[in-house]
């Protein structure tokens, strides 16, 4: 499948968004890197899938806690609050994405080296908790 122009757009600005979070917080949360990360992220992950399709993802009835806490951590961030922001915001993305991880958990074990280290003996159960992934009778 390939991508158009405004999703490439949007996996950049999505890449970037990331990028400035995780400097953001490695810089003892500075507030303006956290707040250029969030906008980054939100208008890449608007590009990707769309503006329509965002929007009934962050609206749907099981998702509205997560959706409350992600932008009211965002607002927290915008408002010079970037720690407890942050931390509002972690919570908010768990809920919000958090049916996503066993799928990127799939896709890293079929990855040459992280699937090495993700399928050794002590790390595979912790690593299929922490993702809620579910564990096949086979």
């Amino acid at each position: 499948m390939w991508l158009s122009d405004a999703q490439k757009i949007g996996v950049a600005l999505t890449t970037f968004g990331t990028l400035f979070m995780f400097l953001g917080v490695m810089l003892f949360f500075d507030a303006a890197l956290l707040a250029l990360g969030n906008m980054l992220f939100l208008s890449g992950l608007t590009l990707i899938i769309g503006p329509h399709k965002t929007f009934y993802f962050f609206a749907r009835k099981q998702k509205l806690r997560g959706t409350a806490c992600f932008l009211g951590g965002v607002m927290l961030v915008f408002f010079k609050y970037p720690f407890i922001g942050m931390i509002v915001e972690t919570f908010g993305f768990l809920n919000l994405f958090g049916d996503f991880f066993p799928v990127v958990l799939t896709f890293l074990r079929q990855l040459p080296f992280v699937g090495t280290v993700l399928s050794l003996p002590y790390i595979r159960p912790v690593v299929d908790r922490l993702a809620g992934s579910r564990t096949s009778a086979v």
